[in-house]
Protein backbone atom coordinates (compact mmCIF):
# COMPACT_ATOMS: atom_id res chain seq x y z
CA UNK A 1 0.00 0.00 0.00
CA UNK A 2 1.03 4.10 -0.79
CA UNK A 3 0.23 7.09 0.38
CA UNK A 4 -0.27 9.38 -2.37
CA UNK A 5 -1.69 13.08 -3.13
CA UNK A 6 -3.18 14.69 -6.04
CA UNK A 7 -3.17 18.45 -6.79
CA UNK A 8 -5.43 19.29 -9.68
CA UNK A 9 -5.12 23.26 -10.29
CA UNK A 10 -7.92 24.54 -12.73
CA UNK A 11 -9.15 28.03 -13.69
CA UNK A 12 -11.63 28.02 -11.02
CA UNK A 13 -10.96 25.45 -8.35
CA UNK A 14 -8.04 23.81 -6.95
CA UNK A 15 -8.57 20.45 -5.85
CA UNK A 16 -6.74 18.06 -3.06
CA UNK A 17 -6.92 14.17 -3.13
CA UNK A 18 -4.83 12.40 -0.38
CA UNK A 19 -5.59 8.29 -0.60
CA UNK A 20 -4.19 4.50 -0.17
CA UNK A 21 -3.64 2.73 -3.38
CA UNK A 22 -4.89 -0.65 -2.53
CA UNK A 23 -4.76 -3.36 -5.18
CA UNK A 24 -4.86 -0.69 -7.91
CA UNK A 25 -8.12 1.02 -6.56
CA UNK A 26 -8.19 4.22 -4.01
CA UNK A 27 -9.18 4.23 -0.64
CA UNK A 28 -9.57 8.23 0.08
CA UNK A 29 -8.07 9.68 3.26
CA UNK A 30 -9.00 13.39 2.61
CA UNK A 31 -10.52 15.38 -0.20
CA UNK A 32 -11.23 18.56 -0.42
CA UNK A 33 -11.57 21.60 -2.78
CA UNK A 34 -11.17 25.38 -2.82
CA UNK A 35 -12.45 28.20 -4.94
CA UNK A 36 -9.29 30.21 -5.74
CA UNK A 37 -10.45 31.51 -9.27
CA UNK A 38 -7.15 31.21 -10.65
CA UNK A 39 -7.72 31.77 -14.23
CA UNK A 40 -9.68 35.27 -13.28
CA UNK A 41 -9.15 37.84 -16.01
CA UNK A 42 -6.67 35.38 -18.26
CA UNK A 43 -9.22 34.76 -21.20
CA UNK A 44 -9.03 38.78 -21.67
CA UNK A 45 -5.73 39.77 -20.56
CA UNK A 46 -3.56 36.67 -21.18
CA UNK A 47 -1.84 37.14 -17.66
CA UNK A 48 -2.71 35.24 -14.11
CA UNK A 49 -3.53 38.10 -11.46
CA UNK A 50 -1.61 39.15 -8.38
CA UNK A 51 -4.62 38.35 -6.22
CA UNK A 52 -5.58 35.04 -8.20
CA UNK A 53 -1.51 33.87 -7.80
CA UNK A 54 -1.97 34.57 -3.72
CA UNK A 55 -5.41 32.99 -3.48
CA UNK A 56 -4.08 30.03 -5.07
CA UNK A 57 -0.49 29.88 -2.69
CA UNK A 58 -2.90 30.39 0.68
CA UNK A 59 -4.49 27.00 -0.35
CA UNK A 60 -1.06 25.39 -1.70
CA UNK A 61 0.44 25.77 2.01
CA UNK A 62 -2.58 24.56 3.36
CA UNK A 63 -2.65 20.90 0.86
CA UNK A 64 1.29 20.92 1.71
CA UNK A 65 0.73 20.74 5.82
CA UNK A 66 -1.96 18.35 4.94
CA UNK A 67 0.32 16.18 2.92
CA UNK A 68 3.08 16.04 5.55
CA UNK A 69 0.16 15.67 8.43
CA UNK A 70 -1.20 12.06 6.57
CA UNK A 71 2.56 10.73 6.02
CA UNK A 72 2.07 11.35 2.00
CA UNK A 73 4.57 9.37 -0.31
CA UNK A 74 4.34 10.80 -3.40
CA UNK A 75 2.86 14.22 -4.77
CA UNK A 76 1.96 15.15 -8.11
CA UNK A 77 0.30 18.04 -9.28
CA UNK A 78 -1.50 19.17 -12.54
CA UNK A 79 -2.41 22.77 -14.00
CA UNK A 80 -4.78 22.89 -16.90
CA UNK A 81 -6.09 25.15 -18.90
CA UNK A 82 -5.64 28.63 -17.25
CA UNK A 83 -1.80 27.80 -16.87
CA UNK A 84 -1.53 26.61 -20.88
CA UNK A 85 -2.74 30.49 -21.54
CA UNK A 86 -1.21 32.89 -19.49
CA UNK A 87 1.93 34.07 -20.16
CA UNK A 88 3.54 34.64 -16.91
CA UNK A 89 2.96 31.03 -15.96
CA UNK A 90 6.21 30.92 -14.92
CA UNK A 91 5.52 32.80 -11.89
CA UNK A 92 3.03 30.36 -10.93
CA UNK A 93 5.16 26.86 -11.27
CA UNK A 94 7.74 28.83 -9.21
CA UNK A 95 5.56 29.74 -6.51
CA UNK A 96 3.94 26.06 -6.77
CA UNK A 97 7.67 24.70 -6.75
CA UNK A 98 8.29 26.52 -3.45
CA UNK A 99 5.28 25.53 -1.48
CA UNK A 100 5.17 22.39 -2.11
CA UNK A 101 8.79 21.04 -3.21
CA UNK A 102 8.01 19.60 -6.37
CA UNK A 103 6.94 21.77 -10.25
CA UNK A 104 3.61 21.14 -11.15
CA UNK A 105 2.84 19.64 -14.50
CA UNK A 106 1.22 21.74 -17.31
CA UNK A 107 -0.17 19.20 -19.10
CA UNK A 108 -2.38 19.15 -22.19
CA UNK A 109 -5.65 19.02 -23.05
CA UNK A 110 -5.35 15.66 -24.44
CA UNK A 111 -3.73 14.56 -21.37
CA UNK A 112 -6.42 16.15 -19.42
CA UNK A 113 -8.95 14.16 -21.33
CA UNK A 114 -6.80 11.16 -20.09
CA UNK A 115 -6.64 11.44 -16.68
CA UNK A 116 -10.29 12.74 -16.45
CA UNK A 117 -11.54 9.33 -18.49
CA UNK A 118 -9.53 6.99 -15.93
CA UNK A 119 -10.78 8.60 -13.07
CA UNK A 120 -14.19 8.80 -13.86
CA UNK A 121 -14.48 5.21 -15.01
CA UNK A 122 -12.71 3.32 -12.55
CA UNK A 123 -15.72 2.13 -10.62
CA UNK A 124 -18.01 1.42 -13.46
CA UNK A 125 -19.60 -1.80 -15.18
CA UNK A 126 -17.57 -1.73 -18.12
CA UNK A 127 -21.06 -3.40 -20.01
CA UNK A 128 -22.49 0.36 -20.04
CA UNK A 129 -19.23 1.04 -21.98
CA UNK A 130 -18.39 3.03 -24.47
CA UNK A 131 -18.65 6.11 -22.49
CA UNK A 132 -18.47 9.59 -23.24
CA UNK A 133 -16.72 11.38 -20.26
CA UNK A 134 -17.18 15.15 -20.30
CA UNK A 135 -15.03 17.36 -17.95
CA UNK A 136 -16.52 20.85 -17.60
CA UNK A 137 -14.27 23.30 -16.07
CA UNK A 138 -13.62 26.72 -15.80
CA UNK A 139 -11.47 27.63 -19.19
CA UNK A 140 -12.11 24.12 -20.65
CA UNK A 141 -14.24 21.24 -21.21
CA UNK A 142 -12.28 17.34 -21.91
CA UNK A 143 -14.70 15.26 -23.78
CA UNK A 144 -13.51 11.62 -24.14
CA UNK A 145 -15.10 8.42 -25.88
CA UNK A 146 -13.48 5.44 -24.47
CA UNK A 147 -14.22 1.60 -23.05
CA UNK A 148 -11.50 0.05 -21.45
CA UNK A 149 -9.02 3.04 -22.99
CA UNK A 150 -9.74 5.94 -24.62
CA UNK A 151 -10.65 6.34 -28.41
CA UNK A 152 -10.69 9.99 -28.96
CA UNK A 153 -10.92 13.26 -27.21
CA UNK A 154 -10.91 16.89 -27.44
CA UNK A 155 -10.13 19.72 -25.61
CA UNK A 156 -12.62 22.45 -25.92
CA UNK A 157 -11.68 26.59 -24.97
CA UNK A 158 -15.03 26.70 -23.39
CA UNK A 159 -15.46 26.20 -19.51
CA UNK A 160 -18.24 28.27 -17.16
CA UNK A 161 -15.72 30.97 -16.05
CA UNK A 162 -14.46 31.73 -20.04
CA UNK A 163 -18.07 31.68 -20.74
CA UNK A 164 -18.83 34.32 -18.24
CA UNK A 165 -16.43 36.43 -18.52
CA UNK A 166 -17.00 36.35 -22.51
CA UNK A 167 -20.82 36.51 -22.78
CA UNK A 168 -22.68 37.17 -19.74
CA UNK A 169 -22.18 40.55 -18.06
CA UNK A 170 -25.91 41.45 -16.57
CA UNK A 171 -27.22 39.80 -13.44
CA UNK A 172 -29.57 37.60 -14.51
CA UNK A 173 -27.90 37.51 -18.03
CA UNK A 174 -30.03 39.26 -21.08
CA UNK A 175 -31.28 37.29 -23.72
CA UNK A 176 -28.61 39.05 -25.92
CA UNK A 177 -25.73 37.61 -23.93
CA UNK A 178 -27.80 34.30 -23.73
CA UNK A 179 -27.85 33.82 -27.50
CA UNK A 180 -24.12 34.79 -27.82
CA UNK A 181 -22.91 32.40 -25.36
CA UNK A 182 -24.72 29.46 -26.95
CA UNK A 183 -23.17 30.26 -30.45
CA UNK A 184 -19.55 30.54 -28.71
CA UNK A 185 -20.65 26.94 -26.86
CA UNK A 186 -22.16 25.65 -30.29
CA UNK A 187 -18.97 26.79 -32.23
CA UNK A 188 -16.34 25.19 -30.01
CA UNK A 189 -18.69 21.90 -28.77
CA UNK A 190 -19.01 21.19 -33.05
CA UNK A 191 -15.64 21.12 -33.49
CA UNK A 192 -15.09 18.71 -30.54
CA UNK A 193 -17.68 16.60 -31.92
CA UNK A 194 -15.88 16.21 -35.35
CA UNK A 195 -12.89 14.66 -33.15
CA UNK A 196 -14.73 12.78 -31.15
CA UNK A 197 -17.39 10.02 -32.66
CA UNK A 198 -19.95 10.43 -29.97
CA UNK A 199 -22.15 8.75 -31.92
CA UNK A 200 -20.75 5.60 -30.07
CA UNK A 201 -21.09 6.09 -26.99
CA UNK A 202 -24.02 4.40 -24.70
CA UNK A 203 -23.16 6.08 -21.37
CA UNK A 204 -22.96 9.84 -20.71
CA UNK A 205 -20.51 10.51 -17.80
CA UNK A 206 -19.98 13.75 -16.42
CA UNK A 207 -17.73 15.26 -14.04
CA UNK A 208 -16.53 18.44 -11.70
CA UNK A 209 -18.15 21.08 -9.97
CA UNK A 210 -21.17 22.14 -12.74
CA UNK A 211 -21.98 18.47 -13.13
CA UNK A 212 -21.97 17.56 -9.24
CA UNK A 213 -24.02 20.80 -8.42
CA UNK A 214 -26.08 20.17 -11.01
CA UNK A 215 -27.12 16.64 -9.95
CA UNK A 216 -27.61 18.03 -6.01
CA UNK A 217 -30.18 20.32 -7.24
CA UNK A 218 -31.82 17.75 -9.60
CA UNK A 219 -32.07 14.95 -6.72
CA UNK A 220 -33.29 18.22 -4.43
CA UNK A 221 -30.73 17.97 -2.11
CA UNK A 222 -30.67 20.91 0.48
CA UNK A 223 -27.03 20.62 1.38
CA UNK A 224 -23.98 19.11 -0.88
CA UNK A 225 -23.73 15.66 -0.50
CA UNK A 226 -20.98 14.12 -2.55
CA UNK A 227 -22.24 10.24 -1.39
CA UNK A 228 -25.65 10.93 -2.67
CA UNK A 229 -24.30 12.36 -5.92
CA UNK A 230 -21.55 10.15 -6.96
CA UNK A 231 -22.76 7.90 -9.48
CA UNK A 232 -26.54 9.22 -9.54
CA UNK A 233 -28.53 9.59 -12.67
CA UNK A 234 -30.65 12.58 -13.63
CA UNK A 235 -32.51 12.03 -16.75
CA UNK A 236 -32.39 14.12 -19.55
CA UNK A 237 -35.59 16.10 -19.39
CA UNK A 238 -35.09 16.81 -15.51
CA UNK A 239 -31.50 18.15 -16.01
CA UNK A 240 -32.80 20.41 -19.05
CA UNK A 241 -35.33 21.80 -16.43
CA UNK A 242 -32.53 22.26 -13.63
CA UNK A 243 -30.07 23.99 -16.26
CA UNK A 244 -33.07 26.34 -17.19
CA UNK A 245 -33.68 27.56 -13.85
CA UNK A 246 -30.51 28.16 -13.38
CA UNK A 247 -29.61 30.57 -16.52
CA UNK A 248 -32.42 32.70 -15.37
CA UNK A 249 -31.63 33.49 -11.91
CA UNK A 250 -29.98 35.79 -10.51
CA UNK A 251 -26.19 35.43 -8.77
CA UNK A 252 -28.18 35.95 -5.13
CA UNK A 253 -30.84 33.32 -6.29
CA UNK A 254 -28.39 30.27 -7.31
CA UNK A 255 -26.06 31.39 -4.03
CA UNK A 256 -29.04 30.58 -1.85
CA UNK A 257 -29.68 27.39 -3.40
CA UNK A 258 -28.27 24.84 -0.53
CA UNK A 259 -25.81 22.45 -2.73
CA UNK A 260 -24.63 25.79 -4.50
CA UNK A 261 -20.93 26.70 -3.40
CA UNK A 262 -20.66 30.43 -2.74
CA UNK A 263 -17.36 30.45 -5.39
CA UNK A 264 -19.53 29.13 -8.41
CA UNK A 265 -22.82 31.09 -7.84
CA UNK A 266 -21.04 33.39 -10.63
CA UNK A 267 -20.47 31.35 -13.31
CA UNK A 268 -22.79 27.79 -13.19
CA UNK A 269 -25.23 29.58 -15.50
CA UNK A 270 -22.24 29.37 -18.17
CA UNK A 271 -21.76 25.71 -17.33
CA UNK A 272 -25.93 25.13 -17.47
CA UNK A 273 -25.75 26.30 -20.91
CA UNK A 274 -22.70 24.10 -22.12
CA UNK A 275 -24.56 21.40 -20.25
CA UNK A 276 -27.90 21.97 -21.79
CA UNK A 277 -26.27 22.24 -25.53
CA UNK A 278 -24.11 18.77 -24.54
CA UNK A 279 -27.60 17.47 -23.78
CA UNK A 280 -29.05 18.19 -27.06
CA UNK A 281 -26.29 17.17 -29.20
CA UNK A 282 -25.89 13.65 -27.15
CA UNK A 283 -29.57 13.01 -27.78
CA UNK A 284 -29.56 13.91 -30.92
CA UNK A 285 -26.32 11.79 -32.49
CA UNK A 286 -26.49 9.38 -29.81
CA UNK A 287 -29.76 8.71 -28.61
CA UNK A 288 -28.36 9.39 -25.06
CA UNK A 289 -31.46 9.95 -22.39
CA UNK A 290 -29.36 9.84 -19.06
CA UNK A 291 -26.30 11.38 -17.29
CA UNK A 292 -24.38 9.50 -14.90
CA UNK A 293 -22.06 12.16 -12.43
CA UNK A 294 -19.25 10.94 -10.94
CA UNK A 295 -17.42 12.50 -8.05
CA UNK A 296 -14.12 10.99 -9.25
CA UNK A 297 -12.34 12.42 -12.05
CA UNK A 298 -9.56 13.75 -13.10
CA UNK A 299 -7.93 14.36 -9.67
CA UNK A 300 -8.12 10.28 -9.37
CA UNK A 301 -6.47 10.27 -12.76
CA UNK A 302 -3.67 12.06 -11.29
CA UNK A 303 -3.73 9.84 -7.90
CA UNK A 304 -3.67 6.75 -9.84
CA UNK A 305 -1.01 7.73 -12.33
CA UNK A 306 1.38 7.55 -9.27
CA UNK A 307 0.87 4.60 -8.02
Amino acid sequence: MSRVAAIDCGTNSIRLLIADSVDGQLRDVHREMRIVRLGQGVDATGKFAADALDRTRAALVDYAALCTAHGVDRVRMVATSAARDASNRDVFFAMTADVLGITADMISGTEEAQLSFRGAVNELDSAQAPFVVVDLGGGSTEIVLGDSDVIASFSADVGCVRVTERCLHTDPPTPREMAAAREMIRERLDEALRVVPVQRARTWVGVAGTMTTLAALAAGLTVYDSAAIHLSRVGIERLLQVCDELIGMTRAQRAGLGPMHEGRADVIGAGAIVVEELAFALAERAGIEELIVSEHDILDGIALSIV
